[in-house]
């Protein structure tokens, strides 16, 4: 029946129904992906869900402060003293900013303009430093819910305006964070793309050995970007799907890597069937028939595993998973329809210069896979203890790992603008007045408040209370530390625990800093709900799969053992060499919040693929030739095309590293190296040493269970596959 099916997909007419529906689809769908950057939502304010302190403050300050508004500070600075005409130049340039488009009434306050306000009594910083060498002017932007990506060019005419002779003007606060936010996943949508199809084509041409063939799977790779990424901009345009920058990154990255490793299989087995049928379209039939199961139940452990992260309480990780999801249904269609399309209408010659003749040899039993495979048997029990051991000794490096967040100097692999600008405020003692935390409580009790956040370490002076009806006031106080720093979290937490002490003034703490401790918090949830989630679906899915119970349990404990060295040795490299090549890596291996989980799912999701791809193999031929057997052709069949697939993943998601930020650069170097792991390691030597020791009680509780293959000692050695 299934063969049935497959034969009908790629018939001698159906395939150009075929080809031209995704034709259609992928013209109709092109200009929706051009538009999905549009649809980003890169607000912090989006990330994080309703229960939070912070968005809760939010709220109830939506009448009063615009939770829209940017904070942006225009940064002066001359070495040798700024002098009186550059003020006034300043005074002159805050009028000429106050007209630019998206700059609130209460925007453009001068240097000069603070102090005319302290003088007044309003505990405003002051905007001079005490060496006379650094000045600020101090600007509101608000642009409604699209701020974060209108600042950009208000941006630019800012610094078109901001310039004086000898003066260096840098960008800070909110507005210079979102700015270069923005220069950071700018040509997301292209230069990302096209490198990563680059670094794909070179691994293509070495594994095809091809000048023609790696352009079948490069097309359907394409296609399937095209179409995902159309079909999530509608998600979020009509749907509210939550898409920001990152999902839009990992999208990519993922759609392609994993594309082409179902590219990759199916191409293998398709040149396997060729030299066994004359015809074809009844050789793809087969190949359909076979590599399909393998593909859809990939597909499914990746996508199950992204929507687990629905149960996130993060806004933007809950919207990872349906983004990347909707990208892996969209791939897997597409390579089992539209590439076994393309397949059949090229032919053979495709394969040029060495075409799969009917008849001929098949090298995989003669090649490295096999003589692994027989290097391994006579000993299988040491070669997946010792294998194990030294996995084990690598998860050692996590106690190295620091999930506790990055500060804003940290966030980026390069010091941009704004970071510049940061760095020359704290260097001459002023305060960045756009990090605040907001306190709000019940009126009656507001001086208590005030007098407990005069005892808070690392607060300046409250603002005057303001009344917001209902019984409630707010104040507002300056923290002096970096928004997203432990310091600044400390500052928050030590806020809260002084306003929540407070009988009657049911008071709430919010501001930038409670943000990103917040959404620290929440991060944490997550890893503790998500990840046990994750791993019961997977074991669901490998036990249907498979239709065994022990396998699947050995398989998921592998794939985890290997998580945890992929994340040991991570976390080595970014405490003791990344810092040693890139000047601007933060020190120790400290990570986002948010780390641990993204690279979990993401390494569990693909890790169990590779497995998948060898497992269902072997349970084919263990149908014939026993488990032991079963497993060494298994391996000389699937080794090369897994291995293959497993550097083209592993190269595309070093690719995000090519992005200037510290955290997908991490995810990118650590699913690599765990990728890489489970298809050089974990896939070819530890798995297959446990099936030879194991035999065919691998598969209990299912018929293959028969007794046979008895793991010690063994009737008999497994037999060698020919080298």
């Amino acid at each position: 029946m299934h063969r049935q099916i497959a034969g009908t997909l790629t018939g001698r007419v159906t395939k150009w129904i075929v080809l031209a529906f995704w034709v259609v689809l992928f013209v109709v769908m092109a200009g929706f992906n051009a538009k999905l950057v549009d649809v980003q939502n890169n607000e912090a304010s989006s990330w994080l869900p309703g229960s939070a302190e912070s968005t809760k403050v939010l709220e109830q300050l939506s009448s009063t402060v615009d939770p829209n508004d940017i904070p942006t500070l225009v940064v002066y600075n001359r070495d040798e003293g700024l002098t009186d005409d550059d003020l006034a130049a300043m005074d002159e340039q805050a009028a000429e900013m106050a007209d630019i488009k998206g700059v609130t009434d209460a925007g453009a306050v001068s240097p000069n303009e603070v102090e005319e306000l302290r003088a007044q009594g309003v505990p405003v910083p002051s905007a001079t430093s005490e060496d006379g060498e650094v000045a600020y002017t101090y600007l509101v932007f608000n642009f409604g819910e699209n701020g974060w990506n209108d600042i950009p060019e208000a941006v630019d005419e800012i610094r078109d305006i901001a310039e004086i002779d000898g003066v260096t003007v840098h960008l800070a606060g909110f507005g210079g964070q979102a700015a270069d936010a923005s220069e950071s996943f700018e040509g997301i949508d292209s230069r990302l793309i096209l490198i990563t199809l680059a670094v794909v084509v070179v691994i293509l041409l070495f594994t095809y050995r091809s000048p023609i063939l790696w352009l079948l799977p490069i097309i359907s790779a394409v296609v399937s970007y095209w179409v995902s990424g159309g079909v999530v901009y509608l998600l979020a345009r009509y749907a509210d799907l939550t898409v920001n920058g990152q999902s839009q990154a990992i999208l990519g990255i993922l759609v392609i890597g994993a594309g082409t490793d179902y590219a990759l299989l199916l191409v293998a087995r398709y040149r396997e069937e060729l030299r066994r049928h004359e015809d074809r379209h009844e050789a793809m039939a087969f190949a359909l028939h076979r590599a399909t199961p393998a593909i859809i139940a990939s597909a499914s452990t990746v996508a199950v595993g992204m929507l687990c992260l629905l149960f996130a309480d993060l806004n933007s990780t809950a919207g990872l998973g349906p983004v990347n999801a909707v990208g892996i249904g969209v791939t897997m269609l597409v390579m089992v329809t539209l590439l076994p399309a393309l397949l059949v209408i090229f032919g053979r010659w495709m394969f040029w210069p060495k075409r799969p003749t009917f008849g001929s040899d098949e090298p995989n039993n003669r090649g490295l896979w096999a003589r692994v495979g027989n290097a391994i048997a006579p000993r299988p029990r040491r070669v997946w203890v010792v294998t194990a051991g030294l996995l084990a000794v690598a998860c050692l490096g996590l106690f190295k790992l620091d999930p506790s967040g990055l500060s804003t100097e940290d966030t980026y692999t390069k010091e941009f603008d704004s970071i510049k600008g940061q760095k020359i405020l704290e260097g001459h003692g002023l305060a960045d007045t756009s990090n605040t935390v907001q306190v709000v409580t019940a009126t009656g009790q507001v001086e208590a408040v005030v007098s407990a956040l005069g005892e808070v370490e690392g607060l300046g002076d409250a603002t005057p209370p303001q009344d917001l009806g209902g019984d409630r006031s707010y104040v507002e106080a300056t923290i002096d530390a970096d928004i997203s720093s432990p310091a600044a979290f400390d500052i928050v937490q030590a806020t809260r625990d002084a306003v929540h002490d407070i009988d009657g003034a049911d008071a709430l703490v919010g501001g930038g800093a409670a943000f990103y401790l917040d959404t620290k918090e929440a991060s944490d949830r997550d890893n503790r709900v998500i990840i046990p989630i994750v791993l019961l679906v997977v074991l669901l899915i490998l036990v249907m799969l498979l239709r065994a119970l022990v396998a699947p349990l050995i398989l998921l404990g592998t794939v985890v053992l290997s998580f945890g060295a992929a994340l040991g040795l991570s976390a080595l490299l970014f405490d003791y060499v990344l810092p040693l090549v890139t000047e601007t890596w933060p020190s120790g291996a400290q990570t986002d919040p948010g780390f641990p989980l993204f690279a979990f799912v993401f390494l569990v999701a693909l890790g169990i693929d590779y497995n998948i791809f060898l497992m269902t193999r072997v349970r084919e031929e263990a149908a014939q030739h026993g488990t032991r057997q079963g497993s060494l052709i298994a391996l000389s069949s699937t080794g090369g095309v897994i291995t293959s697939a497993g550097v083209v993943l592993a190269a595309t998601f070093l690719v995000l590293g090519s992005l200037p930020l510290v955290f997908l650069a991490e995810l990118g170097v650590a699913v690599a190296l765990g990728v890489l792991l489970d298809t050089m390691i974990v896939r070819s030597v530890l798995v297959t040493a446990i099936n030879l020791d194991a035999g065919s009680r691998i598969w209990w509780p299912s018929k293959l269970d028969r007794g046979g293959d008895q793991a010690t000692p063994p009737a008999t050695e497994p037999e060698k596959v020919p080298v």
